[in-house]
């Protein structure tokens, strides 16, 4: 699992992180039982508070992704496929609504954002 944070991103380390794991577990390339690093060696490795790294899999498990055995390690739960597909289709809203108000904020009207959406469907 290869993790890249960006200390100069307005976004916490802890949510890059956990953005991250969740993408990786959502696309398969984690997979169910999975084990996941220790807290001590991620941050190790990621140069980051233990800190951190809790807390993001502490939210990674509270949503359901992972599940943490005291004493054995955080492994990747298993997934409802109806979730994952949910989760897959929640980050393909998220990133349209970025695209629309990164639109909207440089004069784009509703039309134009349309045709962008509709020239786009028709190349892919």
């Amino acid at each position: 699992m290869q993790i890249i944070l960006n200390n100069s991103s307005m976004v916490p380390v802890y949510e890059q992180l956990t953005g991250q794991i969740k993408h990786a577990i959502i696309d398969g390339a984690l997979a169910e039982g999975e084990v996941l690093p220790s807290v001590r060696n991620l941050s190790a490795e990621l140069r980051i508070s233990a800190l951190t790294v809790k807390k993001a899999y502490d939210k990674l498990e509270e949503e359901g992704f992972v599940v943490t055995v005291h004493g054995k390690g955080t492994y990747v739960a298993a997934t409802d496929r109806q979730l994952a597909v949910e989760a897959r289709r929640k980050a393909v809203e998220e990133d349209f609504a970025t695209a629309v108000a990164r639109a909207k904020t440089v004069g784009l009207t509703e039309r134009e954002i349309r045709e962008i959406l509709d020239i786009l469907l028709s190349e892919a």
